[in-house]
């Protein structure tokens, strides 16, 4: 068994993959549509995707409803965080002892949380 992908619906898709691929280095992978609504999936360099889900008429989403949080790794929580064009704070950057790692929270476009993950030498 193998993580596949995460999906997430949006309320633009081709906003979500600018988005995703400016501040999160994730480029387009591929695309199909079902019915009114338009699956599109950006992957990260090792292949890890996300699904964005833009479905026609559908564009306020309650977050946190179905999805919690996604974490990518970055070189740099403190410069991710001041880099990255976020759509809220939900945390700023602190060490997360117990993890190993310091983190920072931040929403996208969409108010989807997106956990920034540095590991702790």
């Amino acid at each position: 068994m193998k993580f596949l992908h995460v999906c997430l619906n949006v309320a633009d898709a081709d906003a979500a993959v600018e988005w995703y691929d400016e501040n999160l280095g994730f480029e387009y992978s591929w695309e199909f549509e079902s019915g009114d609504t338009r699956n599109v999936y950006v992957a990260d360099e090792g292949g890890v995707e996300l699904q964005l889900s833009d479905t026609e008429g559908e564009d306020e989403f309650d977050p946190g409803t179905g999805v919690d949080h996604f974490a990518v790794v970055v070189d740099d929580v403190d410069a991710a965080f001041a880099d990255i064009d976020h759509h809220g704070v939900v945390e700023e950057p602190g060490d997360q002892p117990a993890a190993g790692a310091r983190t920072a929270f931040v929403k996208d476009p969409d108010g989807h949380t997106v956990e920034l993950v540095e590991p702790l030498e």
